[in-house]
């Protein structure tokens, strides 16, 4: 269980007591989670009991607790797999666009974890227990290409070790808004919640390190089709970082612009590449995942 409590400050003064905690709490709650609670009379304001409406004061303290998350059986599903490479220890997969990886608040069906349940059986490690067996790293909902699951736990050590040393390679293709002047850059900045909305993260000077390398692949009229390639790996780190240098990711619905030209489901990002040392043989394996359809059709569009 998570206890929270704060004060209310002149950002906070004013608004609904269920608008407050989420603007604190940012992705701790969902919304209809916060309101049952609301309704049991878990939250309170300066030690009583208020209602959803309550408007808040200057220095009203609010005080309540998150419940433990519980733990659901997470089933097997026949769903089709494009997989890359696979053998007794890890298998990458190209994760198509819209597929959640692990199974969370609103998604415990259709995730890639269901799909590899039904397709690796029993051979799953299980560091990260039953919501996520097997899953060491994962991209954006929206976000296309490789993902790395690992079948015993001696696998899942080892590319995690990989991946917090950065030894991993990881190349994204992404199409951007503007034109990119230069051929190749580095974004050097931490990355944290955004102080304006928990919700979103962004370049923050109390974030942690995050460095994102750049090149230029194309130029089009009004946008950039680009290489990243990712030092560290943060929350929404390329999206973040190309937001922050003015060139936000086409169909980004977060850091993006309202108005586009061209609708996609979500951010054009694509993990395109991802090498990696085998954890039992030693030999480096490098996997490609080819360019979605969506993608190259849009790049054939642009003028």
């Amino acid at each position: 269980m998570e206890h929270i409590s704060f004060v209310v400050d002149e950002n906070l003064e004013g608004l609904r007591l269920d608008k407050a905690i989420t603007e604190s709490a940012g992705p701790l709650i969902s919304r209809s989670f916060l309101q049952k609670i609301i309704k049991e009379e878990a939250v309170t304001v300066n030690g009583q009991v208020k209602k959803s409406s309550y408007k808040l004061v200057y220095g009203d303290e609010v005080d309540f607790t998150i419940p433990d998350a519980k733990e659901y059986q997470i089933t097997a599903e026949n769903i089709p797999l494009d997989i890359l490479y696979e053998d007794d220890d890890v298998i990458v997969v190209n994760k198509p666009k819209g597929m959640v990886v692990h199974p969370a608040n609103g998604h415990y069906e259709g995730t890639l974890v269901n799909a590899l349940l039904y397709h690796c059986k029993d051979s799953l490690s299980g560091i990260n227990g039953i919501l996520r067996p097997g899953i060491v790293h994962r991209i954006d909902m929206d976000t296309t290409g490789s993902v790395i699951a690992c079948k015993n736990d001696k696998a899942h050590v080892c590319i995690a070790e990989q991946l917090k040393e950065h030894s991993i390679k990881r190349l994204y293709r992404a199409i951007c808004h503007g034109v990119i002047k230069e051929d190749e850059g580095v974004i050097d900045e931490p990355i944290g919640r955004s102080p304006k909305d928990r919700k979103k993260m962004a370049v923050n000077p109390d974030g942690k390190n995050a460095v994102t390398h750049y090149k230029v692949l194309k130029r089009f009229s009004d946008y950039t089709y680009i290489e990243c390639r990712l030092e560290t790996g943060r929350t929404h780190q390329i999206r973040v970082h190309m937001a922050h240098i003015g060139h936000p990711l086409l169909g980004d619905e977060v850091y993006g612009p309202a108005k586009v030209t061209y609708k996609t489901r979500g951010q054009c990002l694509h993990a395109y590449l991802l090498g990696f040392i085998h954890p039992v043989s030693g030999e480096y394996i490098e996997t490609i995942a080819p360019i979605p359809e969506y993608m190259s059709e849009l790049l054939d569009k642009l003028p």
